[in-house]
Formats: C-alpha cells, sequence, structure tokens
C-alpha cells in the first residue's frame, strides 16, 4: 500500500501531511461554522456548505496532484506571461470588479459565473516572476539598474493596483517580496529605501484621504486601527468574540460542533475560522497542530531550499512558502487579538473558492520542486547556487 502511494505521491512526504492535517481541520471547521450561514439561507440544510467545500476541497487536492507533476523549470518562463496576466486582471478588477464592503475585491469571469480574487493570482504570479528574476540577476544583484529596478517595479504596480481595495493583501505582499528580495540578495540600502518611502507614501495617502472625509476605504482602514485600541467598535466586536472563542475552548475544547461565538462571529467560515478551530478542538487538538502544520511547512521549504543547486527553485519554495505561512500567522495573529481585523484567511483551511484553488497551485509548486531535487538538469536561465 504504502509503495503505491509513494509511486503517485512524490515529493516531501510532511509537505503531504501537512495537506492533509490542514485539509480534516478544513472539512470539520466549516461545516460547524457555516450551520449558522446554512440556516438562514439554506433552510437549514447543514450538508449544503460541507458537500460544497469538500468538492473545491477535493479539487484543490487534484490540482496539487497534477501541479507537482510538472518540473518547475516551465514555471520560470511562465511566469512572464502571468504577470502580465495579473496586472490586466488587476486593472480590470479596479474599475469592472464586483464591489464588497465598498472594496472591489472579486472579477467575475465571463460566461461562467464564477468570481475570482485576483489578488490570489497577482500574489502566486509576482513571487513566480521575482524568482525568476533574482535567478537571473544572481551576478549583478546589488546593481540598483540591472537587479533592483527589474524586481521592484512589477512589485509597486501590483501593490498599486491590489491597495485600493485591500490594503492588507497589499502590505502583505510587498511585505514579502521585499523579504524574498533580501533572501535574493538585494542591497539592503535599496530595500530600506524602498520600506521607508512605501510608508511615507501610505501614511500621505491616507492622510489626505481622511482630509477629504469622503466614505471609502481609507475610512475603513482608518477606522479598523481605532476600533482595535478602542472599546465599543465594530472591529472591536469582532476580536472580542474571536477570544472569547479561543478563551472559552481552553487546552481541549468544548468537543465538536459545539461552537458558540460561530452564532456571533462574522465569517467563522473564513476570517476568523481558527478561533472555531480552538472553540471547538481546543489548543492541544486544535491550534497548536495548526499552528504547528505553518511551521514544519516552512521547516520543509528551508531543507528543500538547502538542497537546491540551482536559485530559482530555491528562490520559488521559500517566496511561496512565506506566502502561504504569514498569511496563516497574521490569520492567526488577528484571531487572537494580536493584529486588527484583516480580512485574511487561513490557507488551505478558510472556506472559499479563488484562496483555495491558488494556495494549492502554491502547495503543488512546491512538491514539485521537491520532488525534481535529484533529477534538477541545467537551465540556461538559471544561476548556480
Amino acid at each position: 500500500m504504502g509503495e503505491k502511494i509513494n509511486k503517485y505521491l512524490k515529493g516531501d512526504p510532511i509537505i503531504w501531511g501537512v495537506i492533509i492535517v490542514l485539509s480534516i481541520f478544513s472539512l470539520l471547521a466549516v461545516y460547524s461554522s457555516t450551520s449558522t450561514l446554512a440556516m438562514h439561507k439554506m433552510g437549514g440544510n447543514t450538508l449544503y456548505y460541507l458537500v460544497r467545500h469538500g468538492v473545491i476541497l477535493a479539487f484543490g487536492i487534484m490540482i496539487i496532484f497534477i501541479t507537482h507533476l510538472i518540473h518547475y523549470k516551465y514555471y520560470s518562463r511562465l511566469s512572464q506571461l502571468l504577470i502580465g496576466i495579473a496586472i490586466i486582471l488587476l486593472m480590470l478588477t479596479l474599475f469592472l470588479g464586483t464591489n464588497f464592503n465598498q472594496a472591489s475585491r472579486w472579477l467575475t469571469l465571463p460566461g461562467l459565473g464564477f468570481t475570482i480574487q485576483t489578488s490570489d493570482f497577482a500574489k502566486l504570479a509576482l513571487i513566480m516572476y521575482i524568482a525568476r528574476v533574482l535567478s537571473m540577476k544572481q551576478g549583478e544583484i546589488k546593481s540598483f539598474k540591472e537587479a533592483f529596478l527589474p524586481v521592484i517595479i512589477p512589485v509597486v504596480i501590483i501593490c498599486v493596483l491590489i491597495l485600493p481595495a485591500n490594503l492588507s493583501t497589499a502590505a502583505l505582499i510587498f511585505g514579502i517580496s521585499l523579504l524574498l528580495m533580501f533572501i535574493g540578495r538585494i542591497s539592503m540600502k535599496h530595500l530600506l529605501a524602498s520600506g521607508g518611502v512605501a510608508i511615507l507614501l501610505l501614511a500621505l495617502f491616507i492622510t489626505v484621504g481622511t482630509l477629504v472625509k469622503k466614505e471609502g476605504r481609507i475610512n475603513t482602514w482608518k477606522n479598523r486601527i481605532e476600533n482595535y485600541f478602542e472599546e465599543g467598535g465594530e472591529e472591536s466586536y469582532q476580536s472580542q468574540q474571536a477570544k472569547i472563542a479561543i478563551a472559552t475552548g481552553g487546552l481541549f475544547g468544548k468537543n465538536p460542533g459545539k461552537s458558540v461565538q460561530r452564532n456571533f462571529l462574522p465569517n467563522p467560515y473564513s476570517d476568523f475560522i481558527y478561533a472555531i478551530i480552538v472553540e471547538e478542538y481546543g489548543l492541544i487538538i486544535g491550534g497548536i497542530p495548526i499552528l504547528l502544520a505553518y511551521l514544519f511547512l516552512l521547516f520543509r521549504a528551508g531543507v528543500i531550499v538547502r538542497k537546491c543547486d540551482r536559485t530559482f527553485p530555491a528562490f520559488l519554495a521559500i517566496g511561496l512558502t512565506l506566502m502561504i505561512v504569514v498569511q496563516a500567522m497574521v490569520n492567526m495573529a488577528v484571531a487572537v487579538g494580536i493584529f486588527p481585523v484583516t480580512g485574511q484567511t487561513l490557507p488551505l483551511v478558510s472556506m472559499g473558492g479563488s484562496s483555495m484553488l491558488f494556495t494549492s497551485i502554491a502547495f503543488g509548486i512546491i512538491l514539485s520542486i521537491s520532488r525534481n531535487l535529484d533529477k534538477t538538469e541545467p537551465d540556461e536561465e538559471e544561476v548556480t547556487i
């Protein structure tokens, strides 16, 4: 039995284990957290969202399997096309996207009736593109013109297009891009200057937007930060309910399906699913294993990077892993009240179609890199480590 599994499931076995653990928690938590939603929208049919999410999750695992069979070297050239498509999709989303909470984050695909959160696609495309450029520019990596500009320009374009609708995602992408550039040995003075300029421009943008006194996303950002430090606001209410869920869950939880705070938390199946997991399964069975799963993923990515003898797969593996793990940490930090509400989902656990799809592709690429470590063929566009 084990030989048959190993025949088809290649790559790092611990990462496959992480995927299985997260998938199990995802099914259990989504089934419980959507019960109130099912009562209001599906006439009490609690199986509807479970089946729907199960199909999406199964499709995601199939995507992981297919993607991990494709050699990672093809993603280098593909990234040039994907980054252009990402910019076009983000522009379309900005002007023609579906509005949600005064933000245009979703784009409906014509003829399919399917909506995608284009920032999820952009994150994936950008990490692939940065990994490609860094791998090709190692011989002149300290150069502002030859190395820094080719990387930072698409990063800025992507983040500026995402920023009006989703500050937290833009900040997440920008921060991880700088971190990946640091790993890629881009000059520290260029990185520090970029971070400083970004903070100043964002502060100026928010200040001007506040003075204009117009309702919109800037006021939403401002209110979220203010409510984080003040009692009584909507964001404060969400954080309080999440902390109540975690506190009452304790070490061993209330048992599966016994969550109370799912009736009070907005989006308990998405933004606050970690709080529901801890409430029902406790820290011992739920909270800590989820945290460890992402940390194991990060550790195994480090092992993969050390085994890589070429730069592109190394940068790609650590970049995609950082995107998954940092997003997960932000989601959990919001649940425990460390960060203000950001709207970031828990990768491979929260309910959601496009998030699940692109997270699955990222996992598949990481597994592809680990799968092909021992049979990597030289590529003229890569530089050896």
